[in-house]
C-alpha cells in the first residue's frame, strides 16, 4: 500500500496539463507558420473561374512560387484585389509587364498580334471588346476563365495587380474531396 501512496504523491497535475497542451500549441504554431510562409488558402466565392475552379472550391496557393521566378501567362494566381486590398481574388494571368492587351469580340490579343490567345479553358464564347490596356512594369493584367461572369482587370478602377500583391500560384484544390487534385 505504501507503493500506491508514493505513486499518487508523485503525480504532478501541472506537468500533466503542460504535457497535454504543449503538442497542441506546437501544431497550431506549425499551421500558422505554414499558412503565412508556404501556402495561401483560398475559397472561391464566385463563378469567375469556372470550369477550372468552381464556386465554393477551396484551393492552396504556393507562396514560394514567385520567390525566384515571375508569373507567366496563364498562371492562376491568388492576390490582393487592387480596389480593396482586404479581399483575396483568384484569376488567370493574361497580360505581362510591358504588354498591350486588347479584347476584340471576346478574343484576347497581345501587342497587336494577328492571332488571339488560346482561350480553350473558357466555358463559353467570351463576349465584348475592351482596351487596349498597357500593362505597366511590375504589374499584371488578370482575367477570369468564365469571362462573361468575371469581375477582372477589364472592370477594376485599378486595372493591374503589382507583383508584390500576388500571394501565390494556385496549385491544388482540396475541397470538395470529389474534385481534389492538382490545378493545371
Amino acid at each position: 500500500m505504501s507503493e500506491n501512496k508514493n505513486i499518487e504523491e508523485t503525480f504532478d497535475w501541472k506537468q500533466e496539463i503542460v504535457s497535454f497542451i504543449f503538442p497542441i500549441i506546437c501544431v497550431v504554431v506549425a499551421v500558422l507558420l505554414i499558412n503565412e510562409l508556404l501556402v495561401v488558402n483560398a475559397r472561391i466565392p464566385t463563378e469567375s473561374m469556372e470550369n477550372t475552379i468552381m464556386v465554393n472550391d477551396q484551393v492552396f496557393g504556393n507562396r514560394l512560387a514567385y520567390r525566384n521566378a515571375l508569373p507567366e501567362r496563364f498562371d492562376i494566381v491568388i492576390f490582393h484585389y487592387p480596389d480593396d486590398e482586404s479581399k483575396l481574388y483568384i484569376k488567370r494571368v493574361i497580360g505581362l509587364p510591358g504588354e498591350t492587351v486588347e479584347i476584340v469580340d471576346g478574343k484576347v490579343y497581345i501587342n497587336g498580334s494577328e492571332e488571339p490567345l488560346d482561350d480553350s479553358f473558357c466555358p463559353e464564347e467570351p463576349l465584348g471588346s475592351y482596351g487596349p490596356f498597357y500593362v505597366p512594369s511590375g504589374h499584371y493584367f488578370m482575367m477570369g476563365d468564365n469571362r462573361n461572369h468575371s469581375n477582372d482587370s477589364r472592370f477594376w478602377i485599378n486595372k493591374y495587380v503589382s507583383l508584390d500583391r500576388i500571394l501565390g500560384k494556385a496549385f491544388f484544390r482540396y475541397l470538395p474531396v470529389t474534385r481534389m487534385g492538382v490545378l493545371e
